[in-house]
């Protein structure tokens, strides 16, 4: 586990790839399932840290690179939502984020006992996921957040041609960035950071010195291709 704490009646953790059951590309916590992974052996990584966290039920989502949000409450047993954010204010339910480059967020509502998680890559920045499950949280009548950002490709390794680097840059200048070796990128942490300080809310950004792309302690989409697994962020109401 990379990160774990409490905040209020929240409990809020990020994986790394450490302490599953998958072996091979997706060795060992792995959590997607749509990546060559044996389904049943990520049902059992899934499983795992649902006992580790204590949870009730975990809910994970259909992530889509889009800005819908998603309730819990408004969730079946089983379902798994299509959206690229997820909240609860349901006591004993996890909701699960899974990356691998894109950016990790969690959000805590500090007013009353609200959770959320979110997968924000370079389309979610631009179409505003963050700021849609900041709104979507303020209109259930919290306003006071706290969030935390996770670790990501960050801006020195996250290549793009240069109109695809722009076109975020005119977006959200914050995110414009350039590699190590010279050439146009992003830094999408940057600006879900950038975007979380304009909407008033206090950041813990624990992927601020990492990078997914040049550390195998987590899974990246960018240096694994394919095969390569997801880690996560989780938040639960106690």
């Amino acid at each position: 586990m990379l990160h774990r704490e409490t905040v209020g009646r929240v409990e809020l953790a990020f994986t790394d790839r450490e302490g599953g059951v998958s072996d091979g590309p997706w060795s060992s916590l792995n959590l997607g399932t749509s990546n060559g992974d044996d389904p049943d052996v990520v049902e059992r990584n899934l499983a795992l840290l649902a006992d580790e966290l204590a949870l009730d039920r975990l809910v994970r989502m259909t992530q889509v690179h889009g800005a819908d949000v998603a309730w819990t409450s408004e969730v079946a047993d089983g379902e798994i939502p299509v959206a690229d954010a997820l909240l609860t204010d349901q006591p004993g339910v996890g909701v699960l984020v899974r990356v691998a480059d894109c950016t990790p967020v969690v959000l805590v509502g500090l007013d009353e006992p609200v959770a959320g998680v979110v997968h924000c890559g370079r389309e979610g920045l631009v179409k505003g996921v963050v700021m849609g499950a900041v709104a979507a949280i303020r209109e259930h009548g919290t306003e006071a957040l706290e969030a935390w950002v996770g670790p990501r490709a960050c801006g020195r390794c996250y290549e793009l041609p240069e109109d695809m680097a722009d076109a975020v840059g005119a977006v959200v200048p914050e995110a414009r960035s350039t590699t190590s070796w010279g050439t146009p990128a992003v830094d999408i942490g940057a600006g879900v950071v950038a975007q979380l300080h304009e909407l008033g809310i206090p950041v813990t950004d624990l992927g601020e010195h990492e990078c997914t792309i040049e550390d195998e302690r987590f899974f990246s989409y960018r240096r694994q291709g394919q095969d390569s697994g997801r880690f996560g962020a989780i938040a639960v109401i106690r």
